[in-house]
């Protein structure tokens, strides 16, 4: 590998969970795009001397750092003054910078008809202009400007400082990659490629094995496998002088897995939004037990609206019934969760909504209503379209939130099955 970077992302709020950390992958895969590789995430709350501690471990072994959060008006907001002083470069309040941000807090407050104490307001501008002497600024998208630190004196790598909300994080990134600290950096970057390999239903240790056997061919790889909800990806990253040993893996793959090898790229959602675009065919759903996610999970694509005219949550009896006309003897008889109700779910939602494709799911999401037939984890589900119609009956190991994102997924690989055939769900 060529150039490497280290990331920091600030606040108490991220690293106890309270907010998701959304800058930290965000950022590294786009510093894999221009080439450099990432080894090390960290997330420190709001204390100096954790976010000096931090920058001191990264600035070791990498030849760019970049930092997110800590930039408000706010007395825990200490990002740009502490990485000025790591990098030995005293802040001042940069004037017109305080213009700028002044200008801009005014028409914020103006567009919402916020009141506020002028000092108060002022000191808080004059604070986010604080700049360490040499760096260089990256205009503010919302009232926070960026950063570029370069270290005043030896060899250590310059310091990115950016804000906190990934918008204001992502629209600065082209100024960032644009500041000459950084170009300097990125002259020694070089390309990194990454592949991601799917199989549906092939336990971890089969790969493993495969993997072993192969090995000696795979020299200048990075090999990253991850189980997931059924779905094991095969992601691996790779100078462009490694492309054979790529090859070469991508064939052992195809060799021992060519039954469960769903994708040598795209992931299921991609595949299922290709196969109905590409058909003119829409989709909708009846869930139960997973109360409108996998309707919620198809509708996340843009332009899903051409093949997702909609879905029904039915969680009683009575709403299978007159909404999508799910037999009351049926109910009676067998049950709401069984095969022969999601058939008629699915059948309900095709009929609904005019659908081509209709999927039904139904099922025991727990921790109660379980019996010993009918096991916590229980689910059905079922797709019928113009080909014909699939099932899948099977018990979902997890608690309830765990329950309903593997059925989902379930679900999902149900719809690619029916589109596009392959390894079934």
């Amino acid at each position: 590998m060529g150039a490497r970077a280290g990331i920091v992302v600030t606040g108490t709020e991220v690293l106890t969970g309270r907010v998701t950390d959304r800058n930290g992958p965000w950022l590294a895969e786009q510093l894999r795009r221009v080439g450099l590789d990432v080894g090390q995430v960290v997330v420190v709350g709001d204390r100096p001397e954790d976010l000096r501690s931090a920058l001191g471990f990264l600035a070791a072994g990498n030849d760019l750092v970049i930092t997110s959060g800590g930039l408000g008006p706010t007395a825990d907001d200490l990002t740009a003054e502490v990485v000025g002083d790591v990098q030995g470069r005293p802040s001042a309040v940069d004037e017109e910078l305080a213009g700028r941000i002044g200008a801009i807090v005014a028409r914020l407050m103006a567009r919402r008809g916020w009141q506020s104490d002028p000092a108060s307001t002022e000191a808080a501008t004059r604070k986010q202009a604080r700049v360490p002497r040499g760096a260089v600024v990256l205009e503010p998208v919302g009232t926070a400007p960026g950063l570029v630190v370069p270290p005043a004196e030896g060899d250590g790598p310059p310091v990115v400082v950016l804000p906190g909300p990934p918008t204001e994080l992502q629209a600065m990134w082209p100024a960032a990659l644009a500041a000459a600290p950084v170009r300097a950096v990125l002259e020694r970057a070089v390309e990194l490629r990454q592949d991601t390999l799917r199989l549906w239903g092939t336990p971890e240790n089969e790969l493993a094995a495969t993997l072993r056997r192969v090995d000696d061919q795979l020299t200048g790889l990075e090999i990253t496998t991850c189980l997931r909800d059924g779905e094991l990806e095969i992601v691996t990253r790779y100078a462009p002088d490694a492309t054979a040993a790529y090859r070469r893996l991508v064939e052992a793959v195809r060799t021992d897995f060519g039954g469960t090898l769903v994708s040598e790229g795209p992931d299921v959602d991609t595949l299922v939004a290709q196969a109905l675009e590409s058909r003119g065919l829409t989709v909708a759903t009846a869930e139960s037990c997973t109360g409108g996610q996998l309707v919620a999970r198809l509708i996340d694509r843009p332009g899903a609206s051409a093949w997702v005219p909609g879905g029904v949550v039915s969680y009683s009896n009575t709403a299978k019934e007159e909404l999508l006309g799910v037999s009351a003897q049926t109910l009676a008889t067998v049950g709401a969760v069984s095969p022969e109700v999601a058939r008629q779910l699915a059948d309900g939602a095709r009929s609904r909504f005019g659908a081509d494709v209709g999927i039904g799911v139904t099922g025991i999401a727990g921790p109660g209503g379980g019996s010993p037939d009918k096991p916590v984890g229980t689910v059905h589900l079922c797709a019928v379209g113009p080909d014909g119609a699939v099932t899948r009956s099977l018990v979902v190991p997890g608690d309830r939130a765990a329950f309903r994102k593997r059925t989902v997924t379930v679900g999902m690989h149900l719809l690619r099955h029916l589109l596009l055939g392959g390894p079934p769900a």
